[in-house]
């Protein structure tokens, strides 16, 4: 009986202690870190996957590659398909030369016909020729003079034909090119390429696996440094301000602690209700605000791990 009454006592004594005691710290949280989640940008069978949990990886670093098989046969159909028109095109050039031979022996008539003219004009004057041979001979010219015109205008519209066909045929070219960056940009994205610096933290897919776009393949933090999101109360949120140095520490051990230097980087703008996984029932009553603490990392610290803030006195 004596034996119970001293152990309600101690226990009872060391709760109003708890109860009563000062915190020595000023603020405290866990540690976070932008978690990137990577993900598959395109469908296919996943043929390489190097990347395991803990690998420390760099940005723009392959670590894998899915069955893209498919976009690279569409890309070199739409490449044939291209270089196919240019064998549909024609050249003016052969028909133009038979039309340019016509042209000449018309010209060669023509100038005969002007000296024949002339030679009858001559004969007329010395009544050795009539006038209607003259006259004969003046609408052959005239329509000989037609006709060059005409061939003339045939070379034109020969020309500009050709060119409309050919126009015509070459239109379907630039879609074409259009599908081959699109099936060209489908490949690339076969590659998977590792977003940003850091450490993986969990992998979700395996080589073999089929992959369709947004599945997600690995989860990866840069873990180098992190940041300490802590809650403070309102009284005490006069002392700090961006940019300000404070002091972090974690436990080490059951009676002592690791100190880190840190930076606060961000300061929320409203107050908040003290999460209940950090204060005492008591206290979740109370107004904090939220502090995020920039913190570099020796390889100690760890996502989710507790830490608590300790401003300069």
């Amino acid at each position: 009986m004596k034996y119970n009454t001293i152990l309600l006592t101690a226990a009872v004594t060391m709760l109003w202690a708890c109860g009563n005691g000062k915190k020595d710290y000023d603020a405290s949280g866990n540690f976070e870190a932008d978690e990137v989640i990577v993900s598959a940008e395109q469908n296919g069978t996943i043929l390489a996957f190097a990347v395991n949990e803990g690998d420390r990886l760099t940005a723009g670093q392959t670590v894998g590659q899915i069955d893209v098989t498919i976009a690279n046969l569409q890309k070199e159909q739409a490449l044939a398909t291209i270089g196919a028109l240019q064998e549909k095109t024609n050249t003016a050039a052969p028909q133009t030369e038979l039309v340019k031979r016509k042209l000449i022996v018309q010209e060669a008539q023509l100038q005969q016909l002007y000296h024949e003219r002339k030679r009858t004009e001559n004969l007329v004057k010395s009544d050795a020729a009539t006038q209607k041979q003259l006259d004969d001979i003046n609408a052959q010219v005239d329509q000989l003079e037609k006709q060059l015109n005409v061939t003339r205008q045939e070379i034109n519209l020969n020309n500009s034909n050709i060119a409309t066909q050919n126009r015509s045929i070459l239109s379907e070219k630039a879609p074409l090119e259009k599908a081959v960056a699109q099936y060209a940009e489908q490949a690339r994205k076969g590659v998977i390429v590792n977003p940003v610096s850091g450490i993986v933290l969990s992998r979700y897919a395996l080589r073999g696996e089929m992959a369709t776009t947004g599945k997600p393949l690995y989860k990866i933090a840069n873990t180098d440094t992190l940041r300490l999101k802590a809650y403070i109360t309102g009284e005490k949120l006069p002392q700090i301000k961006l940019g300000q140095p404070v002091q972090v520490r974690i436990d080490q051990g059951r009676k002592s602690w690791k100190y880190y230097p840190g930076i606060i980087t961000w300061i929320a703008d409203k107050a908040e209700f003290t999460p209940k996984t950090i204060q005492t029932k008591n206290e979740r009553a109370n107004l904090v605000y939220a502090v995020k603490i920039q913190v570099k990392n020796d390889g100690y610290l760890k996502i989710g791990m507790y830490g608590e803030m300790l401003l300069d006195k």
